[in-house]
């Protein structure tokens, strides 16, 4: 598995780059198709992968879908996206999902906090209660917000013994608000610690893969996103073959 801020096929790769980039983040200019394929390679080696900050079609990615995009240039039969968030008429940004896998239901909820526009996607896989369950998301910035949104994705987990939950949450694994993931679920704290922000100096681990107590980890990794300032995340599991029946 993956998951992947794409930052819409940005480039930053330092401080400085918010500022002096930002026309990047509003016009279709500078390099985001070459940005886009080159995070596609990337995707290509993985199973299911989950998206956060890709546009769904707006002034900025030149009108692309860039999960659609994506999805085509790394041979992904199944891809679903959940635009959540436009900015200015000129931006938008989606979650979205990439599979090899036929999930038999796609979900998406907007999630609450003080300011709208993050949504979480969920994908089921197999059937019944045992199925897998794999839920994308992109939390805010604000502790409270997080809390509230984190209440309500454990409130739709709790029922799932074999769950993923993979994204940038925008906070360490082992803040307050965290805790109502590992307490109203069988999501488990990550075993390890994988900084992934900012891309070029990476000290902060804020973007997660949390997995089911049934659920083994195997390997885990940081690897660079093409130019995004978050770099993706990559995990092997082992899932119960009763999980995708």
């Amino acid at each position: 598995m993956l998951t992947a801020n794409i930052q819409a096929g940005s480039s930053t790769r330092r401080y400085s780059d918010y500022v002096t980039r930002s026309w990047s983040h509003a016009l279709p200019a500078g390099r985001k198709r070459s940005s886009l394929d080159a995070i596609a390679t990337l995707a290509r080696g993985h199973d299911i992968v989950g998206l956060q900050e890709a546009d769904p079609g707006s002034l900025r990615s030149g009108f692309t879908n860039q999960t659609h995009y994506l999805a085509e240039r790394a041979g992904f039969n199944y891809w679903s996206h959940q635009p959540n968030r436009r900015m200015g008429g000129v931006a938008s940004s989606a979650n979205g999902l990439l599979s090899r896998l036929e999930p038999v239901e796609v979900q998406d909820h907007a999630l609450p906090g003080r300011i709208g526009g993050r949504g979480v996607l969920l994908a089921k896989f197999g059937d019944g209660a045992d199925g897998l369950a794999v839920a994308v998301a992109h939390l805010s910035l604000g502790a409270g917000s997080r809390l509230s949104q984190l209440s309500f994705i454990a409130e739709m987990l709790s029922d799932h013994p074999n769950a993923v939950l993979m994204g940038d949450f925008n906070c360490l694994a082992e803040r307050p608000e965290m805790q109502v993931l590992y307490q109203k679920t069988t999501l488990q704290p990550p075993g390890c610690v994988v900084p992934t922000f900012p891309s070029w100096r990476p000290d902060r681990a804020i973007d997660h893969i949390l997995v089911s107590s049934n659920l083994q980890q195997r390997s885990i990794e940081a690897v660079p996103a093409a130019f995004s300032d978050h770099l993706a995340l990559a995990m092997s599991i082992d899932v119960p073959a009763s999980a995708l029946r």
